[in-house]
């Protein structure tokens, strides 16, 4: 009998990209409301993307289980 196949967690799925080395790649936090508070350099700062660290990384291969 075959296995049942695993659920990706579609949340994590939204949020994460995996790079062509494996590393997870995340939009930066504070960058999508309320930027009339804050400095030019804390906006400018929150630009881009992150590759998100070991332990974390770690969390988000496990919701993710068909990332490579």
């Amino acid at each position: 009998m075959a296995k049942p196949k695993m659920k990706t967690k579609r949340a994590a799925a939204k949020r994460y990209r995996v790079t062509g080395k494996g590393k997870i790649k995340t939009g930066r936090k504070g960058h999508r409301h309320i930027l009339t508070g804050k400095s030019r350099k804390q906006k400018n700062h929150t630009r881009g993307t992150r590759i998100l660290g070991p332990s974390d990384e770690a969390k988000a291969k496990s919701l993710l289980p068909y990332a490579r």
